[in-house]
């Protein structure tokens, strides 16, 4: 890894701290202000296939760029929060460059970041680089449980991406939880209990 660049700040989000199954992913951004990326927004407003170009946009033209799939045995075993900052923490640090500071999109900055960090709430609707980390880590973990679709067929992962829809609860309900399953998750827990 390189030093720190006095003036390259990385904007970090994740996707998928909602679901009952599934990991958390994150992605750490830093854009190159000499190639511009038109239309960065949280990836929540933006439809499937603008985001997937973007992603593809922001994979070739930004300075640096990182991805930390934390999968959901260390989620049930250090919390969603802390799984999150934990995922955070290793994006940053995982980037070719070493950014001056990271803003964090929400309200908690990680203890152990590997540079300055700023949380910013809502950054992703706000700051460019967190935008760009909001449509990485969303096309990731869409691409993630598309494939946890076909290794495990019926909870319709493909559709509902793991969070809570009564498809998904009645799935759970007549299969039982798999191994993605947050055990830590109230829903899933019920089940276990059942």
């Amino acid at each position: 890894m390189e030093s720190g660049d006095g003036d390259c700040i990385a904007g970090v989000d994740e996707a998928g701290r909602g679901p009952l199954a599934g990991p958390v992913v994150v992605a750490a951004v830093i854009l190159d202000p000499l190639r511009p990326i038109a239309g960065l927004a949280d990836s929540k407003v933006l439809g499937a296939a603008r985001r997937e170009q973007l992603a593809l946009e922001i994979r070739s033209r930004v300075l640096a760029f990182s991805i930390c799939v934390v999968e959901a045995e260390e989620i049930d075993r250090l919390n969603i929060l802390g799984a999150t900052l934990a995922g955070m923490s290793r994006a940053v640090a995982a980037l070719a460059i070493r950014p001056a500071l990271a803003l964090i999109d929400g309200n908690r900055v990680p203890r152990d970041l590997p540079c300055r960090g700023q949380a910013i709430v809502r950054g992703d609707a706000s700051e460019a680089a967190i935008s760009a980390a909001s449509i990485l880590a969303k096309t990731e973990r869409d691409r993630i449980m598309c494939a946890l679709d076909l290794i495990h067929p019926g909870y319709g992962f493909h559709k509902h991406k793991g969070y809570p829809t009564a498809e998904h609860f009645e799935s759970l309900r007549r299969l039982g939880p798999c191994p993605q399953h947050r055990r830590s998750f109230a829903p899933v827990r019920a089940c276990l209990a059942d």
